[in-house]
């Protein structure tokens, strides 16, 4: 890769699960280009020192994000980076922040808007991990009322998550992922108000990862459908870890 003579600022968003750490690779070859690359820790994510219990909110989810955005300077402009839930994370900054993002990129992930209900997407999206091969939830709201948390388990994450990547990669996840907090859907029907005017007035990109198999491709083909891009790239070869 070549040098940039005018950097970008690219400020990458992980997904459910994951940290900061997901994204090693990626920075080492974005910096060694000459970009500026910032990766930030959800809450209850990566080094972040909330534990998902602390985490009942998706505003408290997403906070890490939104301060960092509210601390750019009004000229500074970003390309901003969500990995897979982390397309939800970079939806709130849309709506909340469109002056400071150049481009809105979706990598493998889920993209809410403003003709597409962003809870029926979350609602999926839980359905598709909840009680999946070795996934674990546990019930601090006693056994009659839904599971509070989920963490995913090494089988799902060899089989759904990465399944084609080096090994390397799903050792350190297996060691390095962490439980979520299973946000009840009013929360997120309140959180998520996605606007044309603002949300819309960010030019988003999609990239696709076709050996996914942690998102249906009929789920990925509807949010495109419902909420169409400016682009849509496609990496071949890919499983969920893009």
């Amino acid at each position: 890769m070549e040098k940039n003579k005018s950097p970008l600022h690219f400020v990458l968003v992980h997904t459910a699960f994951h940290g900061a750490w997901s994204w090693y690779k990626i920075v080492a070859l974005m910096t060694s280009s000459g970009h500026n690359v910032t990766t930030l820790d959800l809450g209850g994510s990566g080094i972040n020192p909330k534990q998902a219990l602390e985490i009942t909110h998706f505003a408290d989810y997403v906070s890490p994000l939104m301060e960092f955005m509210a601390s750019l300077p009004a000229n500074n402009k970003i390309i901003l980076v969500g990995h897979a839930f982390g397309g939800f994370a970079i939806s709130k900054a849309m709506e909340t922040f469109p002056e400071k993002i150049s481009v809105a990129v979706f990598l493998g992930g889920l993209m809410p808007g403003p003709n597409i209900d962003p809870t029926t997407i979350y609602t999926k999206a839980a359905s598709a991990v909840i009680g999946k091969l070795d996934n674990c939830v546990t019930y601090e709201n006693g056994p009659t009322n839904p599971p509070t948390t989920i963490i995913v388990g090494p089988k799902y994450l060899a089989t759904n998550i990465y399944h084609l990547s080096p090994i390397e990669d799903l050792a350190l996840a297996t060691t390095l992922v962490r439980p979520i907090y299973l946000f009840p859907a009013e929360d997120i029907s309140k959180e998520m108000v996605l606007s044309s005017k603002m949300y819309g007035s960010v030019r988003r990109v999609v990239i696709v990862a076709p050996e996914n198999n942690a998102l249906a491709k009929e789920f990925l083909k509807l949010m495109i459908e419902k909420n169409p891009p400016d682009e849509v790239k496609e990496i071949e070869g890919s499983d969920h870890d893009v």
